[in-house]
């Protein structure tokens, strides 16, 4: 039986939030728009280097940001774009930013928005790591290898911890998938919105509202990506907590740089073999 093109692998609560093993040939090759998300960006490729840069222009006229094998990205707000070549495999995961300290040595607010070689930050033995995947018998296997690495580099270091405040005001946000107001949220952790706003830039880079509108965002690209039949982009805007349909297109086109259906235009393949998982519950 053919293997599928995507695959879920085991989340680690606290630390990894999504896994998704990939190995795709004979895709046409095209450019990727890699997607902003609520989580840090960790990508193991065993099928040759993973390039992209901030504008398709770059990518033409031979520029790309970056070119790594393993590499790690934070927070950030516009698509990066992606070459996405005939043959690629690989293992994609999305870490927990708050867990930044404990994986890779520094707080998520200081990762590149784009991509960096991954041994910057987790040196040498994620490419021993990377290699394992590539040699891996299957996906169960390739998991684990990267699994097991991280939980255990997790264990091995006591880094600072964010404030107790920031981790509050997270889950907060997490579970209401970014709705709420930032004045509502720093009353429920007793501070300032000032105050809440120079936390979360320090621990991760962005703002509260910034955080908010990519958990709102990544609940509404899944919906729009797992569109059940017969909802319509109007009642999508209304679940995810957007004003009216007008607003999420906006959204959209922000963190995309194009409308939904183009968006869906581009992506229909992958969709159509899973690399969206519907997890919105």
């Amino acid at each position: 039986m053919d293997e599928p093109p995507f695959v879920l692998g085991p989340v680690v609560p606290g630390l990894v939030g999504e896994v998704v093993g990939y190995r795709q040939t004979g895709v046409e090759p095209t450019v990727h728009r890699g997607l902003p998300s609520p989580a840090l960006t960790l990508i193991l490729s065993t099928a040759g280097p993973v390039t992209g840069a901030a504008e398709p222009q770059q990518l033409d006229a031979g520029w790309p940001s970056f070119r790594h094998e393993a590499l790690v990205a934070g927070l950030h707000t516009r698509p990066a774009f992606i070459v996405q070549p005939t043959v690629q495999a690989g293992i994609q995961l999305g870490l927990h930013p708050l867990a930044s300290r404990q994986l890779l040595g520094v707080p998520a607010a200081e990762l590149p928005g784009l991509a960096e070689d991954a041994t910057a930050f987790l040196g040498e033995e994620v490419e021993r790591v990377r290699q394992r995947v590539a040699e891996g018998a299957s996906w169960t296997e390739a998991f684990a290898h990267v699994r097991s690495y991280l939980v255990a580099r997790a264990g091995r270091r006591v880094p600072e911890r964010p404030r107790a405040e920031v981790v509050a005001a997270w889950d907060w946000i997490a579970r209401r998938r970014g709705r709420g107001s930032v004045d509502a949220l720093a009353r429920y952790v007793a501070l300032s919105p000032r105050q809440l706003r120079t936390l979360f830039h320090r621990e991760v880079g962005l703002g509260p509202k910034a955080v908010s509108g990519l958990f709102r965002f990544d609940h509404a690209k899944r919906l729009v990506a797992t569109l059940p039949d017969g909802m319509t982009l109007a009642e999508v805007a209304q679940r995810c907590g957007y004003a009216d349909q007008a607003h999420l297109v906006h959204d959209f086109r922000r963190y995309t740089g194009t409308t939904p259906s183009g968006w869906l235009a581009e992506e229909r393949r992958n969709i159509q073999d899973g690399a969206y998982p519907d997890r919105t519950g």
